[in-house]
């Protein structure tokens, strides 16, 4: 488990990494087009639809890591009230129901990235689907962030939760 843990730890710091260089760069792309439009009276056409594609990438990727580290989007109020004990199974139950999410994002994710591979987004020269093969990379990386979670709660490993102290690793 641990070395699972090390792989996953280094795909969680390079989707963190490429989210961060995709959120520069989109901010980038965005000042740029304020520049040309306001101080040269120009435009420039590629910017708004670069943008809101990074913008896809920085999103997913950097939701992926959210899950793996702790950080989603979880209703705490049934944990106030019951036993320690049950508390882990309640958790579980929240990272198998993330990890369908993220199965669904996978499939009709790729569905649309094949239905969009033979259009062009014309005014960057790329693909359609590149749109959403964040979204599916980005699933994938949910499903896999939320599977090792589980496993990490059956093996009585630490599982990091918002809120909680950080987990100490082996």
């Amino acid at each position: 488990m641990a070395k699972a843990a090390r792989l996953t730890g280094l795909i969680a710091n390079l989707a963190l990494w490429v989210s961060g260089i995709c959120l520069v760069a989109m901010t980038g792309a965005i000042a740029a087009q304020v520049f040309w439009r306001y101080v040269l009276n120009s435009s420039l056409i590629w910017t708004e639809p670069g943008s809101v594609m990074i913008m896809g990438w920085f999103i997913f990727l950097g939701a992926a890591v959210g899950i793996r580290e702790g950080y989603h989007l979880s209703f705490d109020v049934l944990l106030y009230v019951l036993p320690d004990s049950a508390k882990p199974w309640l958790h579980s139950l929240s990272d198998l129901a993330v990890s369908i999410f993220g199965f669904g994002m996978v499939r009709y994710g790729s569905e649309l990235a094949i239905n969009a591979a033979k259009t062009t987004v014309p005014s960057l020269g790329i693909s359609g689907a590149f749109d959403f093969v964040a979204l599916t990379l980005g699933g994938v990386l949910v499903v896999l962030f939320s599977l090792e979670r589980i496993l990490r709660r059956l093996a009585g490993l630490p599982t990091a939760r918002f809120g909680e102290p950080e987990p100490v690793e082996e």
